[in-house]
């Protein structure tokens, strides 16, 4: 419990209707979207309205030593915004105007609060796009999303989070409000802060700005479903359009388990008894696209797809991309804990984790469905499963761990778009070593020497 006189301050600076203490408004906070997590209340919820009242919380919370949280709307998936120490949970939703558009540079300036979906819709009436769209669209924040540096949908053609973020503004572990980066296409003056901070899951600093970079949006699209008996052949013709050196926006694979699952839950059409099938969409100027469907075609049908239908008009083609954000959801009714990972590997080593998961699932009897980004690698293998069965959840993290070791011997890497947080933590260094881990933490105690920003993530004190 806090000091009363710490409470009166954030109250002071705050404003008391924006400052939490009851039981129930803490436990709201006490978890984030990760599954087999354990709970963890915070001391108080606070909800800053300006960068100034930001800095003025980080600086409270350093003179009396108290842990900090940024949060958005929790919809992270690797425990990320879990008050592990209780102290301060620092949410930035109120922090959620779209400040410019502008047309010109080409940039938006907003607020970390704002979600990611209210940003495309008001740049989309412009004719522009923010390409980056994790399956928490309409529900993730800027600032969150940034922290985490997402992926989604659109990775494989247009990257990730990362690839659009130009300038931030930053509350540092001592108060202090920086600015880097900015709207010019090019700046290599000094550190690259900004890529430093994107995907720093908010233990390096805490974002109050984002400048990020627009493009303009396509002038069309098609959106093809294909049909497939065996896994290893939807895993073949992933590879196989990438080797005709055709990069789709979006290629993402759902296999047989969340099929079924899926078609029961929004009702799309999806074919019940194939194994898997692939959802590919290619975008652009029309004749560009006109040619690359019927390519695409050609190589599904070349590589076994038994079936494949190309979307009619936006009706069947929005029925078809519902169903594929729908394969959490959907998934996560079908028992009562649902363990999502993030397993990413170089492209042509799909079919081999494909394989891989399989066999763990077989080895460990469990109940894997996978589905994910297949062209850009990066799979999430979902594990169903009741945390409340002793015995299947030693199971569940055995197989887990068997996951992320056939991830890394393939040349992948742990995390693709959920970040580290508290889950993967233990993995670090089976990807970077003793050595790795040690730079790592001394970047953490070089910005943040008390670990007061966001403790318990990433890396933990020595």
């Amino acid at each position: 419990m806090l000091a009363r006189e710490v409470l009166q301050e954030l109250v002071q600076v705050l404003g008391a209707e924006n400052v939490l203490t009851e039981q129930e408004d803490l436990l709201t906070y006490a978890y984030d979207a990760t599954a087999a997590m354990k709970h963890h209340k915070p001391d108080v919820v606070v909800s800053p309205l300006s960068t100034e009242q930001v800095s003025e919380v980080v600086k409270i919370a350093g003179r009396y030593q108290i842990p900090i949280y940024p949060r958005g709307s929790g919809t992270n998936l690797s425990g990320g915004t879990i008050p592990t120490q209780g102290g301060i949970v620092l949410s930035m939703l109120n922090l959620n105007k779209i400040i410019e558009v502008d047309q010109d540079n080409l940039t938006a300036t907003v607020q970390p609060g704002v979600i990611i979906q209210a940003l495309n819709d008001q740049v989309t009436k412009l004719g522009l796009l923010y390409p980056p769209d994790p399956g928490t669209v309409t529900t993730a924040t800027m600032g969150g999303s940034v922290s985490e540096c997402s992926g989604g949908l659109r990775g494989l053609k247009y990257g990730v989070t990362k690839h659009y973020i130009m300038g931030l503004q930053l509350v540092l572990a001592n108060g202090e409000v920086i600015r880097w980066g900015g709207k010019t296409v090019k700046n290599v003056t000094g550190y690259d802060l900004v890529a430093l901070f994107t995907g720093a899951e908010g233990t390096l600093g805490i974002i109050t700005e984002i400048i990020v970079k627009l493009i303009p949006a396509p002038e069309t699209r098609k959106s093809i479903l294909a049909v497939f008996d065996n896994l290893d052949k939807a895993g073949n013709a992933i590879a196989s359009i990438i080797r005709n050196k055709i990069i789709p926006a979006t290629l993402e694979i759902m296999d047989n388990a969340t099929i079924q699952t899926v078609e029961h839950f929004v009702h799309a059409g999806l074919p019940m008894d194939a194994e898997a099938v692939l959802l590919v969409e290619v975008d652009g100027y029309k004749e560009v696209v006109e040619r690359e469907a019927v390519l695409v075609e050609q190589i599904l049908q070349a590589e076994g797809s038994v079936e494949v239908k190309i979307a009619k008009n936006d009706q069947e083609r929005d029925l078809l991309w519902l169903a594929r954000r729908s394969a959490l959801p959907a998934l996560a009714q079908k028992r009562p804990t649902t363990v999502l990972e993030d397993a990413t590997v170089p492209r042509s080593k799909i079919p081999d984790m494909l394989k891989a998961i399989r066999k763990i699932a077989e080895k460990h009897r469990l109940l894997i469905a996978t589905f994910g980004h297949a062209g850009d690698g990066n799979l999430h293998p979902t594990i169903l499963t009741d945390q409340r069965d002793e015995d299947e959840m030693k199971r569940v993290h055995l197989a887990v761990d068997e996951i992320f070791q056939a991830a890394i011997s393939l040349g992948g890497t742990l995390s693709g778009e959920h970040g580290i947080g508290i889950a993967k933590m233990k993995y670090l260094d089976w990807e970077f070593g003793e050595a790795g881990v040690a730079a790592l933490r001394q970047i953490k105690e070089a910005l943040d020497p008390n670990y007061l920003l966001n403790p318990g993530k990433i890396v933990r004190r020595d």
